[in-house]
């Protein structure tokens, strides 16, 4: 999860650890940067790193991968190394997020990393761009409506075949785990209203959303108790 709350014009640009432009005054997820790994270690241990990195395989032969809201950057880390042909284009509202992903970087691979400071609601992508867009613990910062949104922007700037990879909560069905997700979904929530002044309360419907815009899902796997999950969905022609 990161940042979301930002202007809609591009505050900065990380290339090779130097910021072009003037980041503004730390705000929302900025505040947590330096904390954020631990405190989801503290408490979910390595299970949501688990859900991050189970499917960056498949994204191995592409040659444009889209990052959104990748944060802290270890999700980068490792598809620098999976993915030695591509390259990574992050895109965060947080610049003290994206100083963390680039200090990730060895100094060999930071000329294949773009780093963009910017709100993605509002972000223009270069059309037919990328051939996977990464969303790891990002779209339940948005209202439905806006994942919607989301997906909708990024469509034009998907090359056909594309992959969409993405990993969230999601509030089992009934029984005990629905129950205690239901309880920790609203700590969460009050937690993050609170420290990165999200609006959002409730978890979208990603997965539905990404299903009536045409991704279909080729693998999933579940984590934490059926709490989290961990999808990969492609567009039809994509040999995944």
């Amino acid at each position: 999860m990161s940042d979301v709350a930002s202007s809609s014009r591009p505050v900065a640009i990380f290339s090779n650890e130097k910021a072009v432009l003037t980041p503004p005054a730390p705000t929302g997820f900025c505040r947590l940067a330096r904390f954020y790994a631990p405190l989801e270690m503290l408490m979910f241990g390595r299970e949501l790193e688990r859900a991050r990195f189970c499917f960056l395989e498949h994204l191995r032969d592409c040659r444009d991968i889209l990052l959104l809201g990748e944060g802290d950057g270890r999700c980068l880390e490792q598809l620098i190394k999976i993915a030695p042909q591509a390259r990574l284009h992050c895109v965060d509202s947080s610049p003290a997020m994206l100083r963390r992903a680039a200090a990730r970087l060895p100094a060999r691979d930071r000329g294949r990393v773009a780093f963009v400071c910017a709100n993605v609601l509002e972000w223009n992508p270069p059309k037919q761009g990328y051939d996977a867009v990464v969303t790891l613990f990002f779209l339940d910062c948005f209202w439905q409506n806006e994942v919607r949104r989301l997906v909708e922007r990024m469509q034009p700037a998907l090359r056909p075949g594309a992959r969409w990879l993405w990993a969230d909560f999601v509030l089992p069905a009934s029984g005990p785990a629905r129950w205690r997700a239901q309880l920790w979904l609203r700590a969460k929530y009050g937690f993050f209203h609170w420290a990165p002044d999200l609006s959002t309360r409730a978890l979208p419907p990603s997965g539905e959303i990404l299903r009536a815009a045409g991704w279909r899902p080729v693998a999933a796997q579940k984590f934490h108790r059926i709490f989290v999950f961990s999808v990969l969905s492609s567009q039809p022609g994509c040999d995944t």
